[in-house]
């Protein structure tokens, strides 16, 4: 063989090498994250969760691949969207903004880690809240619970005898429970309530004329991710209107809402992140237990009080975690 030849030879060999060896590195893991709502909505969510896979070690096109899909509110296509993600053999499925109504129908071999506003034994998709078993965990707020606290907080700011009006959406996964809450703590403190149902946008602007006429004191909005998706339209409905409200995210307090009490949503996305990278590195779904919130905070916004002319009882501020002046 000429040298010249087999100079080339070596040449080419020491190119290929190197493209070879990446080529037997093993491939990024992709995580497929769904959720039912539009994606404007969640971006402090997303954020959230992408810290708490940051604190497991990954992070977005470093080490780990993301592929969202967003159903736009529009629970019929979350079936189609899951089918997809399962075809594209991601390491774990993310099911969150109610897209965990679908969960038993997606896989029962792909790990998935959701979030949840009830209880996940009661729904059928964990054993129980310690070891779920199967191929699912994920964190639960239990706002379908809070419901009453929610109503009796409203009843303390407006005591009149006047009824209170309750928002639900009657799509969402745990309606009939929340119904069901509001109703029992309106008969345990004597207390009228008016429930209006709204589960699309264009639905919210009929079932506010529908409380209006009404005249109620005060307005519960329960908890749920289609409610929370669309914060600044309620915003706006109970400024026009110059009703009290309280809600279930701190969200709405923060963007000038007049009272909240729950569970932090967006801590709740970042454990949500950290579940997800721990199932990446090996864990079980079946083992690790579902979270839940440590504790539920109160926040009130009193500049908003002063605004709709109310003075926020002294109860109140002494148990709110949060002061918004």
């Amino acid at each position: 063989m000429r040298r010249r030849e087999f100079i080339s030879i070596l040449g080419g060999a020491a190119v290929a090498w190197p493209i070879a060896a990446r080529a037997q590195q093993p491939a990024m893991p992709v995580i497929g994250f769904l959720n039912l709502q539009i994606a404007d909505g969640y971006t402090h969510l997303v954020v959230a969760f992408r810290r708490g896979l940051a604190e497991a070690g990954y992070v977005e096109g470093k080490n780990v691949a993301i592929e969202y899909r967003w159903a736009d509110g529009q629970t019929g296509r979350l079936p189609a969207l899951a089918d997809d993600l399962v075809r594209r053999r991601v390491a774990v499925i993310v099911l969150t903004g109610g897209a965990h109504a679908a969960a038993r129908a997606v896989t029962t071999t792909i790990p998935i880690v959701f979030s949840s506003g009830g209880d996940p034994v009661r729904l059928g998709l964990v054993q129980s809240i310690g070891r779920p078993g199967g191929n699912m965990t994920g964190v639960t707020a239990f706002t379908v619970a809070l419901e009453a606290k929610r109503l009796e907080l409203m009843h303390e700011l407006v005591p009149m005898r006047s009824v209170i009006g309750v928002l639900i959406n009657p799509t969402y996964l745990y309606a009939d429970a929340q119904r069901q809450e509001v109703q029992a703590a309106a008969r345990a403190i004597g207390r009228q309530i008016h429930i209006v149902n709204a589960g699309t946008e264009s639905e919210l602007e009929a079932a506010f004329a529908a409380l209006m006429a009404v005249r109620p004191a005060g307005l519960v909005v329960v908890g749920g991710p289609f409610f929370l998706n669309r914060r600044v339209e309620l915003l706006a409905l109970t400024r026009r209107h110059a009703l009290p409200a309280i809600f279930a995210e701190r969200e709405f307090t923060a963007a000038g809402g007049l009272m909240s009490y729950g569970a932090n949503i967006p801590d709740m996305y970042r454990q949500i992140g950290v579940y997800t990278g721990r199932v990446l590195k090996g864990e079980k779904p079946a083992q690790l237990p579902i979270l839940q919130p440590a504790k539920f905070d109160i926040a009130v916004n009193l500049k908003t009080a002063k605004a709709l002319g109310l003075e926020m009882p002294t109860s109140i501020l002494l148990r709110a975690d949060e002061v918004i002046e």
